[in-house]
């Protein structure tokens, strides 16, 4: 490492495994999941996304932004300092990059614009390959 450290910009932020998405890709329930682990941005993630599913776009707005602030909480916890890359390719980041999407995709159907486009560019300021992984623009 130089005194300098990266010049490039800050090293990418990798979160350690989240007990709650083996929970739920074995089927659980995601609010039972996330009851048991209120503190996963997957399991909040889950419940948002199934909420867009069903038109409850409230309830997904809600949920969406729990997991985007549990995400927040824990990127910080592992060095993330505000800004530079979560890579969605490290599979432990996908529950914090799926809680941002699902609350953009909430945000645009409640017409919040300005909440969208801040998404937006926090989505492909984080990791480009992610909106495409979400299917958000």
């Amino acid at each position: 490492m130089s005194l300098h450290g990266n010049l490039l910009g800050p090293e990418p932020t990798r979160l350690p495994v989240d007990p709650a998405a083996a929970a739920l890709a074995a089927g659980e329930d995601p609010a039972d999941v996330a009851a048991a682990n209120p503190a996963s941005s997957i399991a909040w993630a889950a419940l948002a996304e199934n909420a867009l599913a069903e038109k409850h776009t409230v309830a997904a707005y809600a949920y969406a932004r729990t997991g985007y602030h549990r995400g927040l909480d824990q990127l910080r916890r592992n060095g993330w300092k505000g800004f530079g890359p979560i890579p969605w390719s490290h599979e432990p980041n996908q529950g914090f990059l799926r809680a941002l999407g699902a609350l953009m995709r909430s945000a645009e159907a409640i017409g919040e614009t300005d909440e969208v486009e801040r998404i937006r560019g926090f989505l492909a300021d984080s990791d480009p390959a992610a909106a495409a992984a979400l299917g958000v623009s």
